[in-house]
């Protein structure tokens, strides 16, 4: 019987996996995968339902992946003889696990327990929706804006349980109402569009910041441009 184990723990969220394999038997049929089961729970032990995770081949860089459903896992089947990066899938980002060795088998031999994978996971509390742009002093999008804003009505879907706040800010340029008001417009302008894609409002608040939590420095167009931004907070359920 053969067993493995590894603690990893990655980054400043310090996420865990444990994996397990309780070995190979003997069989006439030879499966050239084998099977994956995969639980997801945030760091209080709460299951964490409709994330995506992916396996990335080190040998040819193809993709499994598998979303958890209401009690936080999945189950899938992997090639033997690779090793796989293992990532969970955020908006617009993706955070590495490190990696999950499946060794390959040997004459008639084949996994007949599974490797368990169990990952605990703080997914990101806001971020930044880089690419959502507006006109110059206006709370109308740029056509480029699209993009970004399809990609959050997704992640919106896929996590219908999650609410949102929608937070509008600009740079020092003007005056402190004016600046108010214009990021509260811009805010406004977001959910407009995303209950327009089908998200309920009740899951989306806005709130004007100005320029009241800059970002970088308002001394430089590159730092004005930064703080000129709409930041998506994940509200507690």
């Amino acid at each position: 019987m053969k067993k493995n184990l590894f603690n990893i723990l990655v980054g400043s969220l310090l996420p865990v996996i444990a994996f397990s394999q309780n070995g190979t038997v003997q069989n006439a049929a030879i499966p050239k995968d084998a099977p994956v089961n995969v639980k997801m729970t945030d760091f209080k032990n709460n299951v964490l339902n409709n994330e995506i995770v992916v396996f990335k081949s080190k040998a040819n860089g193809k993709e499994y992946e598998g979303i958890t459903d209401s009690t936080g896992k999945f189950s899938t089947r992997l090639p033997a003889g690779d090793i796989y990066e293992i990532y969970v899938l955020g908006f617009k980002d993706s955070t590495s696990y490190n990696v999950l060795d499946i060794p390959a088998t040997k004459g008639n031999a084949y996994y007949k327990n599974p490797f368990e994978v169990n990952i605990q996971h703080q997914a990101a509390k806001s971020f930044v929706l880089t690419g959502c742009n507006f006109e110059t002093g206006k709370a109308d999008l740029i056509e480029d804006s699209y993009t970004v804003l399809d990609e959050l009505v997704a992640y919106l879907v896929r996590q219908d349980d999650v609410k949102i706040e929608v937070g509008g800010h600009t740079d020092n340029v003007g005056t402190v109402k004016s600046n108010l008001i214009l990021s509260e417009a811009r805010a406004n302008t977001v959910k407009t569009y995303l209950v327009t894609k089908g998200i309920d409002a009740s899951r989306v608040t806005t709130r004007g910041y100005g320029s009241s939590v800059p970002v970088s420095s308002n001394k430089t167009a590159a730092g004005k441009a930064d703080n000129r931004r709409i930041e998506v907070k994940i509200l507690d359920k």
